[in-house]
C-alpha cells in the first residue's frame, strides 16, 4: 500500500478553506484514478510535540507508489493540484508526502 499524506496550515479563511475543500476539491479528487480510500482528520488535531498544529490533514491510499504517480499524471491528477492551489495556493501552507507502508 502507498500512501499520499497531506499536511495543511491554518488557512487565513478557515471558513472559505472548508466550503472549498469539501464541496469542489474533494469530490474531485475521489475521482482519481486507482484511490482506494481518502481519509481526512477531525478537528480538533492535537500536536502532541512544540510546534505548529496543523489545520487538516488528508491520506489518500494507492496500492502502489506507480499508482500515485499514474493517478497524478492523469487529466483529473493535473486538476486535483491546480484546484489545490486555489485553496492552499501558498506552497508553505501545506506538505505533501508519498510513501509506501509495510505492515510490521
Amino acid at each position: 500500500m502507498a500512501k499520499m499524506l497531506v499536511i495543511y496550515k491554518t488557512p487565513a479563511d478557515p471558513a472559505a478553506f472548508e466550503r472549498h475543500y469539501h464541496d469542489i476539491h474533494v469530490p474531485l479528487a475521489k475521482q482519481l484514478p486507482g484511490l482506494q480510500r481518502y481519509e481526512i482528520s477531525r478537528s480538533p488535531i492535537m500536536n502532541v510535540l512544540p510546534g505548529e498544529t496543523p489545520y487538516r490533514v488528508a491520506i489518500l491510499y494507492f496500492d502502489s507508489m506507480e499508482a500515485i504517480r499514474t493517478a497524478f499524471a492523469s487529466e483529473i491528477g493535473r486538476a486535483c493540484a491546480e484546484d489545490r492551489r486555489k485553496f492552499a495556493g501558498d506552497e508553505d501552507l501545506v506538505t505533501m508526502l508519498l510513501f509506501d507502508t509495510e505492515i510490521l
